[in-house]
């Protein structure tokens, strides 16, 4: 069984962009060789797309084909702990989404080499 993927907001904004264009651009290009792998989006992420949304019940309804992970007490203690042995601290979301992602033994789609390149071959930068 392969490992889920977790979609970071700068993945999901791009999708949304492409998909409302009818572009094949590069987040619908790893969407697809994605097929098969449980998507999975952080509420962390969520909150991040509903406070640039113009339509937040759109925007809620667009996400809801995705399994939405909550955060809990495992999270905060990876959380605490990445920002702690950090020799340069994340941004307070990035961490948060890390940290969901080594919880869930998750790979990570996103565009943000700054904070997501630690993780190695678990990222997947999709531009």
């Amino acid at each position: 069984m392969s490992r889920p993927v977790l979609l970071d907001s700068s993945f999901l904004i791009a999708l949304d962009r492409e998909s409302t264009r009818g572009e094949d651009g590069p987040a619908r290009k790893l969407l697809a060789r994605l097929r098969g792998r449980q998507l999975v989006v952080s509420v962390i992420s969520v909150e991040e797309i509903l406070e640039g949304a113009t339509d937040q019940t759109a925007a809620l309804a667009s996400l809801q084909r995705f399994v939405i992970q909550g955060v809990h007490l495992a999270q905060a203690q990876r959380c605490a702990l990445l920002q702690r042995r950090a020799a340069r601290r994340m941004g307070e979301n990035d961490a948060w989404i890390v940290a969901t992602a080594q919880s869930l033994d998750a790979d990570v789609a996103g565009a943000d080499r700054r904070a997501f390149d630690r993780l190695g071959e678990r990222y997947l930068r999709f531009r």
